[in-house]
C-alpha cells in the first residue's frame, strides 16, 4: 500500500495519523507501506514534460504499481491535489475507469465523514478511527490477492469491514 498525503512533503510529514498508520502496516508480517505526497508544481510540470510518473518515497514504484493507495482527506482543499497525483501516478482518475490492472484506491481521515464530494474517485473510504480497522483492512485486501478475488469481490469483501464504505455499492440521494 502507499499512503499518500495530497500535499506538499513539507506539510505532510508532520501528520501524526498518516505515521501512525504507516508504522502499523510496516509493523505487519508480509505487508509493505510506502509514502508519497503532492509534488510542487514545478516537479510536477517535470514529471508530465519528461513523461516520468510520480513515485513513492521509499520504493520509487510509481503508484499505478501499488495494489492499493491509501490517501488521506484532511481538508476540502486538498481534493484537487488527489486528482493531481493520481494523474501523476498514472492511475485513472475515477473509481470506474479503472480496472483489474489497477490499484484499488480508498481514503480515510477527517473529510471523509462526508465522502459523497469525492466519492466518484474512491473505490472505499475508511469512515472513523483508520487506525483501529488498518490490519483488518490490510488482511483482506491480502487475502483477495491470494486468492485471485477480482476488484468487485475485493469491494465486497472489504464493505464487510466496520467503517468502509463503498460508494459503488449505493446510489446518493
Amino acid at each position: 500500500i502507499c499512503i499518500a498525503f495530497p500535499d506538499a512533503y513539507e506539510v505532510g510529514m508532520s501528520n501524526v495519523g498518516m505515521q501512525i498508520i504507516y508504522h502499523v502496516i510496516n509493523e505487519l508480517d508480509g505487508y509493505m507501506a510506502d509514502r508519497v505526497y503532492a509534488p510542487l508544481v514545478d516537479i510536477g510540470q517535470m514529471l508530465k514534460t519528461t513523461n516520468q510518473k510520480l513515485l513513492a518515497k521509499e520504493s520509487n514504484r510509481a503508484l499505478h504499481e501499488f495494489d492499493c493507495l491509501g490517501f488521506t482527506l484532511q481538508y476540502e482543499l486538498c481534493y484537487t491535489n488527489v486528482l493531481y497525483m493520481l494523474e501523476l501516478g498514472g492511475v485513472p482518475l475515477r473509481a470506474k475507469d479503472r480496472d483489474e490492472n489497477h490499484p484499488l484506491v480508498m481514503a480515510g481521515g477527517p473529510c471523509v465523514f462526508n465522502p459523497e464530494p469525492m466519492a466518484a474517485f474512491f473505490d472505499f473510504f475508511v469512515i472513523g478511527e483508520g487506525e483501529e480497522v488498518t490490519v483488518e483492512v490490510c488482511d483482506v485486501l491480502a487475502s483477495a490477492k491470494r486468492k485471485g478475488l477480482n476488484k468487485l469481490k475485493t469491494l465486497i469483501e472489504l464493505s464487510k469491514v466496520s467503517g468502509v464504505y463503498v460508494p459503488s455499492f449505493y446510489e446518493p440521494e
